[in-house]
């Protein structure tokens, strides 16, 4: 059974940093591009920044490039998002995703091409 669990979120003032970790099981990391999203209050689920395990290709939201970036941990099976210098437009709780994709290439970081499971970590940034 394909498992993930997001965690790392917290309250952080404008400016800071926080680490999203997302823990999976039940499968083998190297198929699959997993990706990281979030939904904002009153707001539609958006796609954040994803990442091809196998060759490491990834993919980021406009307004995050620079300021976020993701990885992966083959031997923990995790992936990570640092995210430096948040912003309030950032609060959101923010979910990661999977999606099988084999040798193929990135999938793109649309919330409806991957499996989200139902928990989120909640990042609530201060101005």
């Amino acid at each position: 059974e394909v498992q993930l669990q997001a965690s790392g979120g917290g309250l952080v003032q404008a400016g800071g940093s926080l680490r999203l970790s997302c823990a999976a099981s039940g499968f083998t990391l190297d198929d699959y591009s997993i990706g990281w999203f979030r939904q904002a209050p009153g707001k539609e689920l958006e796609g954040v920044s994803c990442i091809k395990i196998s060759d490491g290709d990834t993919d980021y939201k406009d307004s995050v490039k620079g300021r976020f970036t993701i990885s992966a941990d083959n031997a923990k099976k995790t992936v990570y998002l640092q995210m430096n210098n948040l912003k309030p437009e950032d609060t959101a709780v923010y979910y990661c995703g999977e999606r099988a994709d084999g040798t193929g290439t990135l999938t793109p970081c649309f919330p409806y091409m991957y499996g989200i499971p139902g928990r989120g970590t909640l990042v609530t940034v201060s101005s």
